[in-house]
Formats: C-alpha cells, structure tokens, sequence
C-alpha cells in the first residue's frame, strides 16, 4: 500500500502543483464533512451516555473514509494518472491531518 501512495503522489504531484483550485474544491467539501459527521457521531454517543471509550473510537471510525480503499479501487479501474486517483490524493492528504486533529479533540474531550 505504501509504495501505490508514493506512486500515486508521483504521478499526481504536477496536476497537485498545477490545479489548486480543483484541490480546494475536492478538498474542502471532504473537511466538512469529516467534521459533521464526528460531531453528529460524538454528540449522539453522548447523548446515548456511552461511555468514552466506545464513543470517541464509533466517532473516528464514522467519521474515516477509508481511502486505502478508495485509492486501490481508483488505480485499478481508472490508472495512476486519472482524476479519479487525483481525488484519492487529495482524500489521502485531507483525511489524515483531520483525523488527528478529531483524535485530539475527542482526547481533550474526554470524560
């Protein structure tokens, strides 16, 4: 899986470099809504008075987008320079700054 993400990063880096406007809008859309939907999953664990260690995990796990899949999927039926893997790309990139960031909210939300 690594080495399809650095041949994937390749392959993708110039249209990355060359088309920020088409990152933003494939990006910006997948941030909200990892947003929502943790918030949705959190607020609803809470509301259910689970507890923290089954909450914040339903959270995270909700909220992923399992892009290892995505980019496997998008590779093999479309190639390494389509924009379907461009999109994976940008999933790639999105997905795991978010998540840590979801991980150390839901952490500083413990209870």
């Amino acid at each position: 899986m690594l080495l399809t993400l650095v041949l994937l990063f390749a392959f993708q880096g110039s249209n990355i470099l060359d088309n920020p406007l088409i990152i933003v809008l494939i990006a910006v859309p997948l941030i909200i809504q990892s947003y929502f939907i943790f918030f949705l999953t959190w607020f609803s664990g809470r509301k259910l008075n689970l507890r923290h260690a089954v909450c914040a995990p339903a959270a995270l796990i909700g909220t992923s987008n399992f892009f290892e899949l995505a980019v496997a999927v998008a590779i093999a039926l479309f190639g390494l320079q389509s924009p379907a893997a461009l999109v994976t790309v940008v999933g790639v990139l999105v997905e795991v700054p978010v998540m840590l960031s979801l991980v150390a909210l839901a952490n500083r939300w413990r209870y």
